[in-house]
């Protein structure tokens, strides 16, 4: 059983769905604190603008040392309207993105109050979207408890786990020991961004992956599997 966990992040980049794809269970770890100005609430769109990107940001109101699953989102900002906007405007050219309007559409017009549930219903449709079928848990609904290392480890337990596969990012500050004393493989993710053909000119890597969607529709879970058919020479 391999297990994944990971912040709910805002429209998440392509490597966030690799790491579902390649875990048998994925955590949506959203009692942990939140942090500003990372990807718990913002990510990027490509756009013929300067510089080829820009911001979609979710405006929050919150405290340090919150949990993301606490964070409330600003609702005197009429960021709904402006994220549809910012999505019709840079993606109306894109072949598939018709395909995803309504969705769209539909999503925003909601009110949303929480930040977690509203990233969290977008990874859920994404991951549902791409055709990736797999199991998606919250840890809030773990009722696990641990700081850190000792955090992740529990959660593995509780699922039953004898691998979990960590970001690279975490290579750094996580303590593999306490997952080998469990009995429990720590394994590394280990993946090469594709390059597709996308709107406006150069290649950005690192996008949403609405980016991906819009611009290969069904055929994006092979292009982030690494099938090289579609891919830009």
């Amino acid at each position: 059983m391999i297990i994944a966990i990971h912040q709910p992040q805002y429209l998440p980049w392509l490597g966030y769905f690799d790491k579902i794809d390649k875990s048998d269970k994925f955590v949506l770890l959203d009692d942990v604190q939140f942090k500003k100005n990372e990807w718990q609430n913002r990510n990027r769109i490509k756009t013929a603008g300067s510089g080829g990107w820009q911001w979609i940001t979710v405006p929050v109101i919150h405290r340090f040392g919150q949990k993301i699953n606490e964070v409330k989102i600003n609702n005197q900002e009429n960021w709904c309207k402006k994220h549809l906007h910012q999505l019709e405007t840079n993606y109306f050219k894109s072949p598939h993105f018709p395909q995803y309007y309504d969705f769209l559409k539909e999503t925003y017009a909601r009110k949303w109050e929480n930040l977690s549930e509203v990233n969290i219903y977008f990874i859920e449709y994404l991951t549902k979207t791409l055709g990736i079928k797999k199991q998606l848990v919250k840890s809030s609904d773990l009722k696990v408890s641990g700081e850190k290392t000792d955090r992740l480890v529990n959660i593995c337990k509780m699922l039953n786990a004898n691998i979990y596969l960590s970001g690279v990012g975490a290579k750094e500050y996580i303590e593999i020991e306490k997952f080998e004393k469990e009995k429990i493989k720590v394994i590394f993710q280990d993946f090469h961004h594709p390059v597709y053909k996308q709107l406006y000119g150069e290649f950005i890597p690192n996008l949403s992956v609405v980016d991906l969607l819009f611009n290969y529709g069904d055929e994006s879970l092979k292009i982030l599997r690494g099938n090289t058919e579609h891919l830009c020479t």
